[in-house]
């Protein structure tokens, strides 16, 4: 049950932002700053400010059509904000690519699965693997000592990644032939490869059953606890969102509308009435 999952205590900071006490003596993660973005003469995201402790679990939650994926597509920088700042790790990420962001620590998930399905489970690992020294092309054509010992590299890192999940020994099967709660796991794999410090999840459970839900949980919070990094996820599952995340940030009509923990957002009226459906009169 989602009741086994211990949450650190929230506590405020002085920009009345709310970070797990345990990341009280570290500089955020992340630090958003009256992020915007316009399409046209819409607003799709307007003043999202959120601060995400180095070890957090957040979720990012709203109605559809509220800015979430924007929020993340911002974020990675698919779209460059319209205004406001972007703070990863101390640093301005103004003008960066998305390449140049999952370089500096963030990678992410998709709502629509994005592996490549005529690989192997481990190819499609060690794609993520991009962020090790590269050899170059006549290293790798001559097959020189570096070629196979960053290959044998490669692969042990990628079982290793894999057993997270415990997919270790589907290594050799093609992507595409898993069935979709492994696509799902293999995708936040393939994620962790590039060695993020914030991992962002579109929609992760997404497709799945209640115990496949239950059991993608107990992974996120194990995965936060094992690299220690933050975790920021979109998900429509509040079983999910509530049993794990430690702050949440509400959107609607692409601005924030609530911030706080999983208990504050449940008794919340505002929330209620714009996410979680009106309260019936009594």
């Amino acid at each position: 049950m989602a009741e086994k999952f211990v949450k650190g205590k929230m506590v405020p900071l002085p920009t009345s932002a709310i970070i797990p006490e345990r990341d009280l003596d570290k500089a955020p993660i992340l630090e958003c700053r009256h992020l915007g973005i316009d399409f046209g003469g819409l607003k799709a995201v307007d003043d999202f400010n959120l601060i995400i402790g180095r070890t957090e679990i957040a979720g990012l939650i709203g109605p559809n059509g509220a800015g979430k994926t924007t929020v993340f597509n911002l974020l990675t920088k698919v779209y460059q904000p319209t205004r406001g700042i972007i703070m990863l790790d101390g640093y301005d990420t103004a003008g960066k690519t998305t390449e140049q962001i999952n370089r500096m620590g963030i990678a992410r998930t998709f709502q629509n699965i994005r592996l490549f399905d005529n690989l192997s489970v481990e190819d499609n690992v060690k794609i993520g693997l991009h962020n090790q020294e590269p050899y170059s092309v006549a290293t790798g054509i001559l097959r020189l000592p570096k070629y196979w010992r960053q290959e044998k590299a490669a692969h042990e890192r990628a079982l290793e990644l894999l057993s997270i999940f415990d997919m270790q020994d589907l290594a050799d099967s093609r992507a595409g032939s898993l069935p979709y709660g492994a696509q799902r796991r293999l995708e936040i794999v393939r994620a962790l490869a590039t060695n993020p410090s914030l991992l962002l999840l579109d929609e992760p459970a997404a497709g799945m059953n209640p115990s496949e839900t239950e059991e993608l949980m107990e992974h996120i919070v194990r995965i936060r606890d094992t690299f220690q990094i933050a975790v920021l996820l979109i998900e429509h599952d509040m079983r999910l969102v509530m049993g794990i995340c430690e702050g949440i940030c509400v959107l609607n009509f692409g601005r924030i509308i609530a911030k706080g923990t999983s208990e504050e957002i449940q008794a919340n009226p505002v929330v209620i009435e714009a996410y979680l459906g009106r309260k019936k009169e009594g």
